[in-house]
């Protein structure tokens, strides 16, 4: 008996099921208010040098600011620079101004770098970091970097949280990182300087990282096959209802600090709510721990009202399933590249989730220059990942995942493509180019979760999720630093974008689709169906 005739005796989709998947929604929602939390957090506004000694009367503010100010060759005053003597101006007296005709020098006037420090326009934010800590002009590399530190602290704990997830348990890891996300955050918001909130941030990407690998398999091994998808598409759109909440709270929150502690507070409900979260019991099952597997499939079957007692699910039915799943060797990273089949999905799911969440984080964290204030786009952008979900149900139903996840790619890789070609004089064109663009890396991304799970066999699911999430945090801490790119070449950051979206969808073409396929559970089961597929294909 195998664990999929276990799971039809008990209920493969039923009240469990979606009370499994209700439970698990919170961390879905909280992922991307913290992943897209730099869109408000390292927001820069408009800012100048800081110029002491400003006239209370500001009718002549212009004339101040052209006497103080550098402008740039669009005919914007300077952000960044300032003369290092005030300037006399043609037919303007700054005697009114509150200059002394000894500042008025004749010539070509030097600049320099604001050395009292800069103003910032405070009406779309209170308070970000960038204003808090002055992190624009010289220092503009830091305030991006928040986002690569974070990414590189996700790419760590999908190492960490991969294995030992698979090694301890998917409830209990969660349980470490709802707590460790929480404490972390929360100092994170109490950061006293640049470094110590770059510091904690980093950790708390860490501990994030535990919800992005041990959320999906927890759910998918208490489906059975023909309810994956629908169950896969429907716990993903909790994730674009933390895209769009994101923008609510984020246009009511104004200050950098209450909007961490609001979008890292939830947290402590959370830690609640796994009381009533069920391990997985394929997971039980592969480390002999029959017992506790009969308890949980027992719960399960009476939830969903399938009459299963005690001799429909005897503990020598189990011991059988176990005894042919258990591990007699811990896993660990070298057994997804030990076989050869194996090796070749790992190798080709690492492109994958490098070039989705390269370009999906690039698209997400760029929110200027189409039009709409930082607020609306936000709410654009989670609002087209609806369809793009509708798009992912029945794409994978009907062409499968491995075209599906291919087929969304290459049209994220269009999408950045077409919006070069596109002048900066053609706003909408441009903003329904970005749309569409994040409308297929979301299903990319939605996609590539379900598939990844799914080509995994239990032993190694976790562990494979966290060589691909660890592969794919690497792409998303580059997302932010390749945005500087456009000091290069203004077109690079999107060329790039594109380039390696169009590489990945590429490669999820060499891999085997799983439409309507057992879950595997062991490795021999994944190096088995390479047998067959020879078979049949000679």
């Amino acid at each position: 008996m195998a664990f999929e005739e276990l799971l039809d005796k008990v209920g493969g989709f039923g009240p469990f099921q979606l009370w499994n998947v209700a439970l698990l929604a919170l961390p879905r929602v909280l992922l991307p208010m913290h992943f897209l939390l730099p869109i408000f957090l390292t927001a820069v506004p408009a800012h100048r040098c800081a110029l002491p000694g400003a006239p209370a009367n500001f009718s002549h503010q212009d004339a101040w600011l052209e006497a103080h100010l550098p402008r740039e060759p669009d005919g914007r005053f300077s952000s960044c620079l300032r003369f290092t003597h005030s300037r006399a101006l043609p037919n303007t007296t700054l005697w009114g101004l509150g200059q002394s005709p000894g500042e008025q020098l004749e010539g070509e006037p030097s600049t320099v770098p604001c050395p009292q420090g800069w103003e910032y326009d405070h009406s779309e934010f209170s308070s970000t970091i960038a204003t808090e800590w002055d992190l624009v002009c010289e220092q503009k590399g830091l305030n991006r970097a928040t986002s690569t530190f974070f990414f590189a602290g996700v790419l760590v704990g999908a190492v960490a949280f991969g294995y030992l997830s698979d090694r301890f348990g998917r409830r209990r890891l969660l349980l470490v990182a709802y707590v460790s996300a929480l404490v972390l955050g929360l100092v994170s918001a109490a950061s006293v300087s640049y470094t110590m909130f770059a510091i904690t941030r980093t950790l708390t990407g860490t501990a994030l990282a535990g919800f992005t690998i041990i959320v999906m398999p927890l759910e998918l091994e208490w489906l059975d096959v023909g309810h994956r998808t629908v169950a896969g598409v429907l716990s993903s759109t909790f994730w674009t209802g933390g895209v769009m909440l994101l923008a609510l709270v984020g246009y009511l929150i104004r200050d950098w600090r209450w909007l961490l502690l609001a979008v890292t507070l939830p947290c402590a409900p959370g830690i609640l709510s796994l009381w009533w979260v069920p391990e997985s019991a394929r997971w039980l099952l592969t480390q002999g721990r029959v017992e506790d597997a009969h308890r949980y499939l027992l719960r399960c079957a009476r939830l969903n009202g399938r009459p299963v007692g005690e001799d429909g699910l005897s503990r020598e039915a189990l011991s059988k399933v176990a005894a042919a799943e258990r591990v007699v060797r811990r896993p660990s990273y070298v057994d997804l590249f030990r076989t050869p089949r194996l090796r070749h999905i790992s190798l080709c799911c690492m492109v994958v989730w490098f070039g989705v969440n390269f370009s999906y984080y690039g698209l997400s964290l760029d929110v200027s220059g189409l039009g709409l204030n930082v607020y609306q786009t936000q709410l654009l952008f989670g609002a087209v990942e609806l369809p793009s979900k509708l798009l992912v149900y029945l794409s994978v139903r009907h062409a499968g995942r491995r075209l599906t996840l291919a087929g969304t790619l290459l049209g994220t890789s269009l999408s950045l493509g077409f919006r070069l070609l596109v002048s900066s004089e053609m706003k909408s064109w441009s903003t329904a180019l970005a749309v569409l663009g994040k409308g297929f890396s979301e299903a990319a991304f939605t996609t590539a979760y379900l598939f990844t799970s799914e080509l995994y066999p239990t032993v190694l699911r976790q562990t494979g999720m966290g060589l691909t999430a660890l592969v794919g945090r690497l792409g998303g801490s580059l997302a932010p630093l390749a945005a500087l790119l456009d000091g290069v070449w203004l077109s690079l950051p999107k060329l790039a974008y594109g380039g390696i979206a169009l590489l990945a969808a590429c490669t999820a073409l060499l891999l085997p689709e799983t439409k309507q396929a057992q879950l595997p559970e062991t490795i021999q089961d994944v190096e088995r169906k390479r047998c067959v597929h020879r078979t049949v294909s000679v």
